[in-house]
């Protein structure tokens, strides 16, 4: 058998060992290596450009997100402008209701104490009617002479005067 015949395996086998060699050698650096190195530098530029794509989109995102905050913070302080005035407008309208209530209030006080003076004056003259017309009963009951009612009256005023 030939393979076993290892006295004469050795150089026949190196010249097909670097025939072989050379072929595979130049057919991959000349045909393969170049359409390989093509495809990387494609793939990387590929890659190179959606990177940036990337980037400029986070970078409009960065500033959509930044106007969003400011046009935020804008609505937020409008908001409270709103607040205050419609707390200012609120107080003012309570204020107003408040004055109107207290007018009203001092209006019906006013009344109340004019009515209150008329029953009070109207009772003073009633008891005072009551105190003569009494002071003559007791007058007459005691001395026996009835005094007339105009001497019971001032009799009465007399009294109320001193106290």
């Amino acid at each position: 058998m030939p393979q076993f015949d290892f006295g004469n395996v050795f150089i026949p086998q190196l010249f097909w060992l670097a025939v072989f060699f050379v072929v595979l050698y130049f057919g991959i650096v000349r045909l393969t290596l170049p359409r390989l190195g093509k495809v990387m530098d494609e793939r990387m530029t590929k890659i190179d450009s959606d990177l940036a794509t990337a980037k400029a989109a986070k970078d409009a995102a960065d500033e959509l997100a930044e106007q969003n905050r400011i046009e935020r913070e804008a609505n937020r302080e409008t908001a409270r402008v709103a607040l205050a005035q419609a707390a200012a407008t609120a107080a003012a309208a309570r204020e107003q209701r408040l004055a109107a209530a207290d007018e009203q209030t001092g209006a019906t006080i006013a009344a109340a104490e004019a009515r209150i003076a008329e029953a009070r004056n109207s009772a003073r003259a009633s008891l005072r009617d009551v105190a003569a017309d009494n002071a003559r009963a007791i007058v007459s009951k005691l001395t026996g002479s009835e005094p007339t009612i105009d001497e019971a009256a001032s009799a009465v005023e007399v009294s109320l005067a001193r106290g």
